[in-house]
């Protein structure tokens, strides 16, 4: 399981020119599936997400968490974060879930955030075409993974 996280100041997801989840101050979190992943890779995802503490203190550092914040989350599939590019031009996408698997996750790790939090969970819509916008704050950015 990958997760880019993106500290934002806003984000939304739109499908077909409609938004479809958006947030103020929070994550942006974008995530994908490997074929085998499962109830373990959500469970400490969603503790990771939840508590990495990227947002700034009264001194400046990275020490709190979103929760200290008081920020929403924005989650949105996104399988090309499984995507190999280590041959030819063209990406191969063998090693992500396959759609089936991959949306019962996704479904899996937006319940467990929610479970998790009182703050807004908003998604984007597994499977379809999105337009991801959001204001990167830092910019800080994070590549999580759990295999």
């Amino acid at each position: 399981m990958r997760v880019v996280l993106q500290r934002v100041t806003r984000a939304e997801v739109r499908v077909g020119g409609r938004a479809v989840g958006a947030i103020g101050a929070g994550h942006a979190v974008l995530v994908g599936f490997r074929a085998g992943d499962g109830p373990g890779q959500i469970e400490w995802m969603a503790d990771k997400v939840l508590g990495i503490r990227v947002f700034a203190d009264s001194e400046g550092k990275m020490n709190l968490s979103l929760e200290d914040v008081g920020g929403d989350l924005l989650v949105v599939s996104q399988f090309t974060l499984y995507g190999d590019t280590t041959k030819g031009r063209r990406p191969s996408f063998v090693a992500a879930a396959a759609p089936d698997e991959a949306e019962a996750l996704y479904d899996d790790f937006v319940r467990t955030l929610r479970a998790r939090t009182a703050r807004a969970v908003e998604t984007g819509e597994f499977g379809a075409t999105m337009e991801v916008e959001l204001v990167n704050d830092g910019p800080v950015t994070m590549l999580l993974e759990r295999e």
